[in-house]
């Protein structure tokens, strides 16, 4: 499956900001010999030769923005609200789960009980949308809130990403 992902990062150029980018991407899918994959491959919005991923699969976004811009702020909001939503989602089946199923049946992992509660305790993976420039995935508003407030130049960086 593939969905897009992105990266905040410190940069004073766009072409250091996607740089930096792709540095978080290829930690995030296991490139660095110190990180473990967390995706299968990922394809930047700057990359022309693919049919399947990218552009071809997502249309045009910004190759790398500055998060005060508008283009920044649209990526932004886009990443932030698929983060929240995946983790409602979610978290609505963790509750389901705890009023409707018993221990042993959630032990089993019936109706996937589990697997939603391992979800919503995820540091990065499908349910992360939004990654700092270490490939930390951001998790909660304050975080976000917190990097947003503390970083000079920020930017956005997406990439297409397959788990």
């Amino acid at each position: 499956m593939h969905m897009v992902i992105y990266a905040l990062v410190e940069a004073s150029t766009h072409d250091d900001a996607l740089a930096t980018g792709k540095t978080v991407f290829d930690r995030l899918v296991g490139a660095d010999p110190h990180a473990g994959a967390v995706f299968d491959y990922y394809v930047t919005f700057d990359e022309e030769d693919t049919s399947v991923a990218g552009k071809a699969r997502w249309g045009e976004l910004p190759t790398a923005a500055p998060v005060d811009s508008d283009d920044g702020q649209d990526l932004l909001e886009r990443g932030w609200e698929a983060t929240k939503e995946e983790f409602e989602r979610n978290l609505d089946r963790v509750k389901e789960a705890i009023d409707e199923l018993s221990d042993e049946e959630i032990m089993r992992d019936e109706d996937l009980a589990r697997h939603a509660f391992h979800k919503v305790g995820a540091y990065d993976g499908p349910t992360i949308f939004l990654y700092t420039e270490h490939g930390t995935g951001i998790r909660h508003r304050g975080q976000l809130d917190r990097l947003l407030e503390e970083s000079e130049e920020l930017w956005i960086v997406p990439a297409d990403v397959h788990f």
